[in-house]
């Protein structure tokens, strides 16, 4: 009998070891990679849902460290250095935790990223960051925690908490304009027709200095000569503009219309026509 329950022991143990079913996680893990600028942002967390229950005052009480979602802590990544509440975080993860109140949020970036939920022995010298929140209420029920990156800039972007009826957001800031006004710099003692028309661009959409920019977008027009494409043409007519001279804006722009119609581009059409008729050119 002892050999018989020990045979059939043998053959149901692997049998149970090599069992592959899988169920759904309660508080499914979420991973939302942002390019914020020309900062890689990556979020990881896991979204618990509210399933008919109070959250903040009850689930989450207030005034009490949160892991900010389920299972492993919420972990940000930078690939640059970025600042939040003015104060810089250098690239690398961080935690992220919050101390949920009625009216506002303490959210807590600690450098060390590797805890399953809130660290069992707190560090004040690991808190990378500490910023106060201001708790917006929602019209509407959000049923799984979300967290989101809007407001995007080139060089922030407002990291969204989203739950129940509540709404808090964390304003991100990254280095973008020093980092690209660095490879302007080391780019210029060299450069190329696509860099100057980079680089002119960059400073018409960032509202920098307008006459460098008309400078650089003259150079890389020079440059590609009769290959100028009807793009380039037409950011060269909006940094005239810009730059106040509406008579080359509207010279250039009726070339670029030209080039544009030619390409069978109807967006650059309407583009063209739309300012030649802003700035009198038609």
């Amino acid at each position: 009998m002892k050999k018989l329950i020990l045979c059939l022991a043998i053959v149901i143990t692997p049998f149970f070891a090599t069992a592959q079913i899988q169920t759904p996680a309660p508080s499914p893990f979420c991973k939302i990679e942002q390019k914020v600028g020309l900062t890689d942002v990556t979020l990881e967390y896991s979204r618990p849902s509210m399933r008919g229950r109070t959250i903040f005052g009850d689930l989450v009480p207030y005034g009490t460290l949160w892991r900010l979602g389920a299972n492993a802590n919420t972990k940000i990544t930078f690939s640059t250095d970025a600042t939040v509440g003015g104060t810089t975080l250098k690239a690398g993860s961080y935690a992220i935790y919050a101390i949920p109140n009625k009216e506002t949020w303490d959210i807590i970036f600690y450098s060390d990223a590797t805890n399953w939920g809130t660290p069992q022995q707190w560090d004040d010298s690991k808190v990378a960051a500490k910023v106060s929140a201001k708790v917006s209420p929602l019209p509407m029920e959000i049923e799984s925690l979300n967290m989101t990156f809007g407001n995007l800039s080139s060089n922030s972007a407002a990291l969204g908490i989203l739950w129940e009826h509540t709404y808090v957001e964390v304003k991100i800031e990254v280095p973008t304009d020093a980092l690209v006004s660095a490879a302007i710099d080391k780019t210029m003692k060299g450069p190329g027709a696509n860099d100057y028309y980079a680089a002119a661009v960059y400073y018409l959409q960032e509202g920098k200095d307008i006459k460098q920019a008309k400078t650089w977008i003259d150079k890389a027009i020079t440059m590609a000569g009769d290959k100028a494409a009807f793009y380039q043409l037409r950011q060269q007519s909006l940094i005239y503009a810009k730059a106040g001279d509406k008579k080359g804006a509207i010279e250039i722009a009726k070339k670029s219309l030209a080039a544009s119609e030619a390409a069978g581009n109807m967006d650059y059409v309407k583009m063209n026509k739309e300012s030649l008729k802003e700035w009198g050119g038609m």
